[in-house]
């Protein structure tokens, strides 16, 4: 899922919704769909057919039919998978303009009420497995390119890893810095990777131009049927071919829907179909060629160049993953799914480039770890395409309601056009398990575990909330208590920040008890998340008052969006609520958790509850409150 489109976006609103049809910024777009959204997809040739053919190769079967098969499979995957499901309808499917497994996951719920929870934790699986797939990309990008070096000089094989490793610390370690200017030239580099993976493979073509015949299905078909088991190997690999195809849906808002069809079916898919062929026929005309498919097609003089653009290829798609980590985690802590996390800004002009550290650090070591276990990206494609088709298939689910709910088709004809792919990714998922004991458990373990915190982490939340309304009481009553109590009144402003704006807010409360203080005027502050990946400014905040001395301010946001609190104080002078910061003063309540047997959160996941609040980052810094204005005001909590 890349979302690293941040040098096409201003002010985080896309340019493709408002000026997708501008013919002087229509062929811009197309040119950074390509760089962004189709560096994933645009790596695969490096390892896809390789892989797949070699698979097949000394089981006892025909070359000839081996490669035909194997194109016939890789063909059919791109039309079926990426043009038909991705490119034609799923990029109909914009939630306001967005895409992602979030948006289609609003959209889904938005179109079926009664199915919420399902929905809800099909887009928590569905980020889950997003997570396996981001640390195997840049795993095997790399280590696929850098594995060149081998035909370069057989003695430098042992180099692979240590170059790879030290290729994916620096990529990591730029994120810190931001990457506006480098994504400036991702459109451009990609370009002319495409057109090199054209040139390769149409050189190649006429090696053996009969290969052109394996557009032909049957030549696919009839290999799955006559190999058995070996087949459905063969079909895990084959789907390599079309992993990064999540990307199309997911950086809908940053392009527009016709710049990146307009890339993909005049573009891209021609520039890979070449290059798939071209392997064929190099293959055909020399069985020997395998061991390296890619790189031989190209003169040597030309392979160190090509090692070289490889290598930043799929530094480029690796980028676009580790991006889409930070877009997706920033809307899973927006939807409540994840604990807050620190968020830093790399660029004043693109709200939509963000560094999350914790977040790229964590994923660095996981990276590292697969190519220290796993060492090729022969190896690494044994783990490789279990997360995407299980993320496929969900997406897929998703879309089923969105086609007969939303867009009121009708059931036959939903099912008509659904459920045959769901069928294909299924199968797809069932070849990818065969490879299970060989690598397959890795994105499992790591998509189980994001599962398990996702889920525990809500559930946890709720608990918390349960306990924290057992102790609060209604505002309206306690405001006409107080209109004409005895407390010391104190001047200037009180902002109490809370997740039930009706509900007394725990640190008001502790306010009264122990300070018995209360200040002339008293805002309870609510932040809002949307099940909507924007908010209009207009509906931005809403101020109500409910005496004299207390207010009640709700701000929505939109699971794409960043709340600040400075923000919406602007707007709430907007609406004849004037609140002086320097004036003002912040309650927060610093929640200490104490973990409770038989009570609460089940023992299973009190322990990771407990880590995962310990991670989170505090209120001020996250709402991005004036560190010198916040007080906080300590409780207990059971959970």
């Amino acid at each position: 899922m890349a979302l690293v489109a941040d040098s096409y976006v201003v002010g985080g609103k896309s340019q493709a919704r408002n000026e997708e049809h501008a013919p002087q910024r229509f062929w811009t777009l197309v040119l950074g769909s390509i760089g962004v959204v189709y560096g994933d997809i645009g790596t695969s040739p490096l390892y896809a057919f390789k892989e797949a053919v070699g698979a097949a190769h000394g089981q006892g079967i025909d070359n000839r039919e081996i490669v035909f098969g194997v194109l016939s499979l890789i063909v059919w995957a791109l039309l079926l998978i990426v043009t038909f499901k991705y490119v034609w309808l799923l990029l109909r499917a914009d939630n306001k303009g967005e895409g992602g497994t979030f948006a289609l996951m609003a959209l889904s719920q938005q179109a079926s009420k009664r199915s919420t929870k399902l929905l809800l934790l099909l887009g928590i699986a569905g980020t889950a497995f997003f997570y396996g797939d981001a640390a195997i990309t840049p795993a095997i990008s790399v280590v696929s390119a850098v594995e060149g070096l081998k035909l370069v000089h057989p003695g430098l094989g042992h180099l692979v890893v240590p170059l790879s490793i030290l290729i994916l610390f620096a990529l990591f370690w730029m994120q810190s810095h931001g990457t506006e200017r480098v994504s400036k030239l991702f459109g451009p580099v990609t370009v002319v990777w495409f057109l090199a993976l054209a040139a390769g493979g149409f050189i190649h073509i006429f090696d053996d131009p009969s290969v052109l015949a394996a557009i032909n299905p049957i030549y696919g078909i009839k290999f799955l049927a006559s190999n058995g088991l070996i087949g459905l190997t063969v079909l895990g690999l084959v789907f390599l071919s079309v992993t990064g195809a999540e990307a199309l849906y997911a950086d809908l808002g940053h392009f527009g829907r016709k710049p990146i069809q307009v890339a993909w079916i005049w573009f891209v898919l021609p520039a890979l179909a070449l290059n798939y062929f071209g392997q064929g026929a190099l293959v055909l005309s020399d069985p020997h060629a395998i061991e390296g498919s890619f790189f031989k097609l190209y003169p040597e003089w030309a392979l160190i160049p090509m090692v070289l653009l490889a290598t930043i290829a799929t530094i480029i798609a690796s980028q676009a993953v580790i991006s889409g980590a930070f877009s997706l985690t920033r809307q899973a802590i927006q939807l409540g799914l994840l604990p807050r996390l620190h968020i830093q800004h790399t660029s004043e002009t693109m709200s939509g480039q963000i560094y999350m550290p914790k977040v790229n650090w964590v994923l660095f070591v996981v990276v590292v770890v697969l190519v220290l276990t796993f060492k090729t990206s022969s190896a690494l494609a044994t783990a490789y395409g279990i997360s995407v088709t299980a993320t496929m298939i969900i997406t897929s689910l998703m879309t089923m309601f969105v086609v007969w709910r939303l867009w009121k088709w009708n059931l036959w004809i939903a099912m008509a056009v659904i459920w045959p792919l769901i069928i294909v990714e299924q199968v797809f998922f069932a070849a990818n398990m065969l490879k299970f004991l060989d690598g397959g458990w890795m994105p499992l373990l790591i998509a189980g575990t994001m599962t398990f915190a996702m889920l525990t982490w809500l559930a946890g939340t709720k608990v918390l909330a349960a306990n924290e309304r057992k102790k609060e009481g209604d505002l309206a009553w306690l405001a006409r208590k107080l209109q004409n109590g005895s407390q010391v009144r104190v001047p200037g402003s009180a902002v109490f920040m809370t997740a039930t704006p009706d509900a007394v807010p725990t640190a008001l409360m502790h306010n009264l008890k122990h300070n018995k203080i209360l200040h002339d005027r008293n805002i309870v502050m609510a932040i809002k998340t949307e099940e909507t990946p924007r908010v209009p400014r207009y509906e931005r905040v809403e101020v109500r008052r409910i005496s004299e001395q207390f207010y009640v301010v709700t701000a929505r946001y939109g699971f794409m969006e960043l709340p600040s609190v400075p923000k919406i104080i602007e707007h709430c002078r907007r609406k004849d609520l004037n609140i002086e910061m320097s004036a003002t003063s912040f309650f927060l309540s610093r929640r200490s958790l104490k973990p409770t047997r038989n009570k609460g959160l089940p023992f299973w996941q009190e322990g990771m509850f407990v880590w995962l609040t310990s991670i989170a980052e505090d209120a001020t810094s996250y709402f991005r409150i004036p560190t010198d204005r916040v007080v906080e005001i300590g409780t207990q909590v059971e959970i």
